[in-house]
């Protein structure tokens, strides 16, 4: 299949749901069906950011333990670590996601606290003027800052869960998102 940037491709469609429908050309996919790094090249620099969330929830009596101790696990202090494991995965995001660009971040913020009695939300904030988005910097910021909390924490339980990563907000470049949704 050869398709042009922007074109819409037949014919590609989930095993067992329904007729064929249109749906737009990975970009990571060249004209070969081959995998490969988008060029940015030809893009115009602009001030891109994105925020990313993840959840960790705790079993009642473990987060309650863990507030009663001021946040911390023998392993030392638990958000603090967290946010630097989450700063230090987003810097790095080019060497676990295959085709993300490396990217010089001008900013990175994470920060971590209870919404109500189990749930903890991590939160990570990346911003830089580029071609090309922050989003997935920012996903894995909140993932491996969510992944370091479980870590610090599951001698207490191995009953935590983490869920709801997912982006919130992202600006700059074709599409913007705002709350988790699509605005242009």
């Amino acid at each position: 299949m050869k398709a042009k940037k922007g074109s819409k491709a037949r014919g590609l469609r989930a095993e067992g749901r329904g007729p064929k429908s249109e749906i737009t050309v990975f970009t990571h996919v060249d004209a070969a069906n081959r995998p490969r790094m988008v060029d940015v090249g030809a893009k115009a620099v602009t001030a891109r950011a994105a925020r990313a969330q993840a959840i960790v929830r705790f079993p009642p009596d473990v987060a309650r333990a863990l507030r009663d101790g001021g946040m911390r696990a023998k392993k030392g202090p638990i958000v603090d670590t967290a946010i630097i494991a989450g700063t230090l995965a987003a810097k790095r995001t080019h060497e676990l996601i295959p085709f993300c660009h490396p990217l010089s971040i001008e900013r990175c913020e994470l920060w971590v606290d209870f919404a109500n009695a189990t749930d903890l939300h991590v939160h990570c904030e990346v911003a830089i003027s580029h071609k090309t988005g922050v989003e997935m910097e920012a996903l894995t910021g909140a993932t491996i800052a969510a992944l370091t909390v479980y870590d610090m924490c599951k001698a207490l339980s191995h009953e935590i869960v983490i869920t709801e990563v997912r982006l919130l907000e992202k600006s700059g470049g074709k599409r913007a998102v705002r709350k988790g949704r699509v605005v242009r």
